[in-house]
């Protein structure tokens, strides 16, 4: 458990959670899913002694839940946001440099099936009371450690400029984090779009037979998670703006300009989880493209060596007529009795296989289709 006290232009860590709430500004309460786990009935009496409201039971269930989905919640104390996260895993950053496959088919099978492996969507849960915030995190996630020493340097060089200050709410800092959790999808955007571009190049290399439907078919199961993740996120992002539209107005020019600030967040953020959908769905019709220009080009290819087949199976036909007559026993038979018979024969057979195969080559029977 950290505790963070945020006032303003300062960001201090608490050793423990305080008897009381500061007279300025609010606290963050940034747990792991453990810790949360089995401070909660401490954390509990606390929030009971800041006037806060406790957690319903439900609630604090939710947060404790690894498989929940995202999704918001709201009460006359709190707001509740459980929000999957979209990040790959460290240990596959290395698969490849953007742009480069794999020459060896293995190889790059192995980093495809990394890469889907290492697609983390473990839930970060957030509680947003009016001057605290509790965050609950995975025992991995690094959201919390990263803002923490984000804020803290902000507060170190005083650079309080532009957007570069600290946050002025509890719900604000939330929306960063948020916000912060949609844009580290890019770099599993980029890893999942390297490997199935590989998977595609593969699919439509005529040379080569294709063997990783599996792989394939992870890929797409991989996608449509993550479709799912993202229209979760929206409806849950969505909810909390439907939600912010109906706090009580302030007549208070400052409360009022960081409501629009939340407002103007909170849009930013759904645009973002909107873009991260629209390229997961592109990715989703890149492959299904891609498997059906596999068998066009796999049933073109099989069109074209039967037409072959057929034409020559054509040029030959009168030829295995021609032998079949002279090869009957009869003793009336032209050219049978003649020395140069045979070859009177072959040259008869051959320029009728020359004329038909030129005819066929001028109905483009034979050779490249264009």
């Amino acid at each position: 458990m950290r505790v963070f006290h945020i006032d303003g232009d300062q960001f201090t860590e608490l050793p423990a959670l305080p008897p009381a709430l500061p007279s300025q500004g609010f606290l963050w309460l940034g747990f792991s899913r453990v810790d949360f786990e089995l401070q909660l009935p401490a954390l509990q009496q606390r929030l009971q002694g800041w006037d806060c409201g406790q957690l319903f039971d439900l609630h604090a269930s939710d947060l404790l839940n690894k498989q929940l989905p995202s999704h918001f919640d709201y009460t006359s104390w709190y707001d509740m946001l459980v929000f999957r996260r979209l990040a790959a895993s460290a240990q596959v950053n290395d698969a490849g440099d953007e742009g480069q496959f794999a020459d060896d088919e293995a190889a790059h099978a192995r980093d495809t099936q990394r890469a889907l492996q290492a697609i983390d969507t473990n839930p970060v849960g957030f509680v947003v009371f009016d001057r605290v915030l509790l965050s609950v995190h995975p025992s991995d996630c690094l959201v919390r450690e990263y803002f923490a020493n984000k804020l803290g340097k902000l507060t170190e060089g005083r650079d309080l400029r532009g957007s570069a200050r600290l946050p002025l709410s509890s719900a604000e800092l939330m929306l960063r984090m948020v916000n912060h959790m949609v844009d580290s999808y890019l770099e599993l955007r980029r890893l999942l779009t390297r490997q199935l571009t590989g998977l595609q190049r593969a699919l439509m290399d005529s040379h080569n037979p294709f063997n990783d439907w599996s792989l394939l078919l992870a890929s797409r199961d991989a996608l449509h998670l993550l479709e799912d993740t993202c229209e979760d996120q929206r409806s849950a992002v969505q909810e909390w703006i439907d939600a912010l539209d109906d706090w009580p107005q302030s007549e208070n020019p400052q409360a009022q300009r960081e409501r629009e600030l939340l407002r103007v967040r909170s849009r930013d953020v759904l645009e973002h989880i909107e873009r991260v959908l629209t390229h997961v769905r592109r990715l989703e019709s890149s492959s299904d493209s891609a498997v059906q220009m596999h068998f066009s080009a796999l049933g073109h290819r099989t069109n074209s060596i039967m037409r072959t087949l057929t034409v020559l199976t054509a040029i030959f036909l009168p030829l295995n007529l021609i032998t079949g007559i002279f090869g009957m026993n009869f003793d009336g038979l032209p050219l049978i009795h003649k020395a140069t018979g045979a070859w009177i024969a072959l040259g008869l057979m051959l320029g009728i296989a020359l004329v038909m195969g030129v005819f066929f080559w001028r109905k483009r029977y034979l050779g490249t289709q264009r």
